[in-house]
């Protein structure tokens, strides 16, 4: 028999309902089956003896159905197509989580092997899909973690959401006004039987109480123990990179001061930042803005530097930026999302403030998180082709690496230590020379969720060293983030 939608979806139904069997239930009950599919008890009856001649499941009359070998692999790949699909049309589509399942239904039975593991490629092999749910890999074999409730989890004890078993749009939505989806960090401080409610602490101390059917249908793993091991196998610096899904994502994932980021601003959301660094009498800002070009894949965003040149004030050069975002971050691998940018001279260079001519920039910018701390790296350049100084054109390239270090103190609070070093190439009379600057920020930041838009905010003390002086100055940091479509 070739798998057919409809026995993708019996074979599927059999597997989803018998993991939900308690031990050491087996056979799953022919009216639950029907119930499930939407259909009538005789006609799941007669579909079952079909797939039972197949060999795909064991049939007992007047007891229930279970799947054979074959039968549970067949689901299980069925199962993968349908959250990879999920994982693809929320990551790289667009889609709001509570939206995708409908759609997963229909593609589940049409896409191609070869397209779900380019999909699969593309993700980042992920372990689970936006609902929590474990993605089995191309043998079909499912990776389960064991989790808890909020009925069974330890009181006063932070837990981290892990999965939700409903799939209603009503309940999703439910799930993410109140910040308990998957990843975030609570903690269950009371059980009322009398009322069939559990009170929960969730992000920024905010506080429900939730009935107990909704609280069975989240799963949690308890914090400590994901902390505890992971200090017993590794230091801070020196660790194998958690697995996806294993360790807390972070509550802020916002640019460094000075090392840039791998991660693409997700779609529908935009952001705004804004920098001023004072130093010596002098100062010079920024003002960026990030948005996603359909999807998170590509990204669009544009830089207006201001400033001051001795007593002159004003507009530096701006750039208009590209980023692709080539890989997202998995258990192995870092996030990866080179940068191209073009530099506009929209500054008087006469009076100090740019550089007089189209030039352009590279950078190549990594992410990859180690537990509580992130860790973010760069390598690039910048090329002014015919850049003017006093009347006279310069060919100036400058190339650059860049690191920091983030560490999560708390979960609203980020500790930081960026440095980069640039081998400036700069004017010095009718040729050019070349000069190194190495840059030391100590730094951190903080913010706050005010419904969907997250605001952050930071202080740095950027050091920086060359052959010509030294300097230490200061550095303030502002960035706000919002959806644009709903």
């Amino acid at each position: 028999m070739l798998p057919s939608s409809t026995v993708e979806n019996y074979l599927k139904a059999i597997y989803l309902g018998a993991t939900a069997l308690p031990a050491p239930e087996r056979l799953l009950p022919m009216g639950q089956l029907a119930a499930s599919l939407g259909v009538a008890p005789g006609t799941a009856t007669t579909m079952v003896k079909t797939l039972a001649e197949s060999g795909l499941v064991e049939y007992e009359p007047y007891s229930g159905v279970t799947l054979t070998k074959a039968g549970e692999r067949l689901a299980a790949l069925v199962l993968r197509r349908h959250r990879l699909v999920e994982l693809f049309l929320v990551q790289v589509m667009g889609l709001r989580w509570d939206e995708v399942h409908d759609e997963a239904e229909l593609l589940e039975h049409v896409v191609s092997e070869r397209l779900i593991d380019r999909m699969d490629e593309m993700l980042g092999r992920p372990e689970a899909d936006p609902h929590g749910d474990p993605i089995p890999d191309p043998q079909g074999v499912v990776k389960m973690q064991e989790a808890q409730n909020l009925l069974t989890c330890p009181l006063r004890t932070p837990v981290v959401v892990t999965r939700v078993l409903d799939q209603d749009k009503a309940f999703l939505r439910f799930i993410e006004s109140h910040n308990l989806k998957p990843g975030e960090s609570i903690e269950v401080e009371a059980r009322d039987t009398a009322s069939d409610s559990v009170s929960v602490r969730g992000k920024n101390d905010g506080r429900i109480t939730i009935g107990t059917r909704a609280a069975s249908k989240l799963l949690v793993q308890v914090a400590r123990v994901v902390l505890v091991v992971a200090a017993l196998c590794s230091t801070a610096f020196a660790q194998q990179p958690a697995p996806t899904g294993s360790a807390r994502p972070f509550e802020i994932l916002d640019n460094s001061f000075f090392v840039e980021e791998a991660f693409n601003q997700e779609a529908g959301i935009f952001q705004s930042l804004f920098g001023v660094h004072a130093d010596q009498g002098e100062w010079e800002a920024s003002f960026t803005q990030e948005w996603p070009l359909f999807s998170q894949t590509h990204q669009i965003s544009y830089t207006v530097p201001f400033g001051s040149a001795g007593d002159v004030v004003g507009v530096g050069d701006a750039a208009l930026n590209y980023r692709l975002q080539v890989w997202l971050e998995s258990a192995s691998r870092p996030a990866f999302s080179p940068r191209l940018s073009l530099l506009v001279p929209s500054g008087n260079s006469s009076k100090g403030l740019g550089n007089g001519h189209v030039g352009w920039q590279v950078n190549l910018p990594f992410s990859k998180q180690f537990n509580d701390t992130y860790l973010h790296w760069n390598a690039g350049f910048t090329h002014i082709p015919s850049a003017k100084d006093a009347g006279t054109e310069y060919n100036l390239f400058t190339p650059h690496v860049a690191a920091s270090g983030i560490w999560r103190a708390r979960p609203m609070f980020n500790l930081m230590l960026e440095s980069v070093v640039a081998w400036e190439e700069i004017a010095d009379g009718p040729t050019t020379r070349r000069d190194a600057v190495v840059t030391i920020s100590p730094g951190f930041r903080t913010g706050w969720n005010a419904g969907d838009a997250q605001t952050i905010v930071g202080v740095a003390l950027p050091a920086s060293f060359s052959s010509g002086s030294n300097s230490v100055g200061v550095f303030g940091y502002f960035s706000y983030e919002i959806p644009f479509t709903r």
